[in-house]
Order: structure tokens, then C-alpha cells, then sequence
């Protein structure tokens, strides 16, 4: 997971312990992505979370919020050599399928390089408030906090 996470994700770093800590807070909601030969070609984490809220880049959380209404999808990671083979699209759904068994209806996410459409297509929009621009300031002055809403 760590040499995915450096290929894909270098201007993010992020501690070994930082994923520990969500791995165990959340082992149903977190994925590795099985590329050619079964050889890991991404990864995904995610976290049940309070909705509004974000996750700051490399932090440990040590307990999940006392409410939860929402799954936070805090990475999801693809090596560029297994992109566009719908692994995204798969994966999405997949969240989608854990957030409703948590009984949670909305699923979030911090978009980071101006991926906003490439969520936009997965049925995410933004959401803009001058007290969720200063929590993602750990993802840089283009991060953009999003959410789908589940039926």
C-alpha cells in the first residue's frame, strides 16, 4: 500500500502509522485493488464519518467520530498502469454498498488535482463552506470537499 501511495500520491505523504490507524479503525471499509496477475494496483480507505467533516492528510484519529452519517472516502489510490480499466468505477460502487450496510446515506470525500469532475462522473458534487475550506487546508489551496448523497 505504502509504494502505491508513493507513485500516486507523492505531494501527500503519509505515515505507515496513518494507514495502520485508519485500517483498524475501519478493516470493512478499506480495499486493495487487484490489478493484472492479482499483483495490488490500488488501494481504497475509507472511514465511517460525520458529514461536513473531513479527515486531515497523515492524521491519526485513534476512535471514529460518536456519530457517524456518512463514509468517508479518505483515498483511493490506482498505479496509472491499471487506469482506465474501470477499477474507480468498481470501487465507488463498492463504497456505496459498505456505506448503506453502516446504514450511513451519503458518501464524502477531499478531491485533491482538480479531480472534481472525475468524482463529479461518479455522482459526487461539491460543497462549499468558508468552515470546511479551513479544514482542508492540509490538501492545499485546490482541494475541494464533496459529497454523493445514497438512495
Amino acid at each position: 500500500m505504502m509504494a502505491v501511495a508513493e507513485v500516486v500520491h507523492a505531494a501527500y505523504p503519509e505515515r505507515r502509522e496513518s494507514f495502520a490507524d485508519k485500517l483498524a479503525l475501519a478493516p470493512d471499509c478499506c480495499f486493495g485493488l487487484a490489478g493484472a496477475n492479482d499483483v495490488l494496483a490500488g488501494y481504497a480507505v475509507a472511514l465511517p464519518w460525520t458529514r461536513g467533516e473531513t479527515v486531515a492528510l497523515d492524521a491519526m484519529l485513534g476512535q471514529l467520530p460518536a456519530r457517524c452519517d456518512a463514509l468517508y472516502i479518505h483515498d483511493i489510490a490506482i498505479l496509472p498502469a491499471a487506469r482506465g480499466r474501470g477499477l474507480a468505477g468498481a470501487v465507488v460502487t463498492l463504497l456505496a454498498e459498505v456505506a448503506r450496510r453502516h446504514d450511513v446515506r451519503a458518501m464524502t470525500l477531499t478531491a485533491v488535482y482538480g479531480a472534481e469532475a472525475v468524482w463529479s462522473r461518479h455522482g459526487f458534487h461539491p460543497v462549499e463552506t468558508a468552515a470546511l475550506r479551513a479544514k482542508l487546508a492540509s490538501y492545499g489551496s485546490e482541494a475541494r470537499y464533496m459529497e454523493r448523497l445514497l438512495g
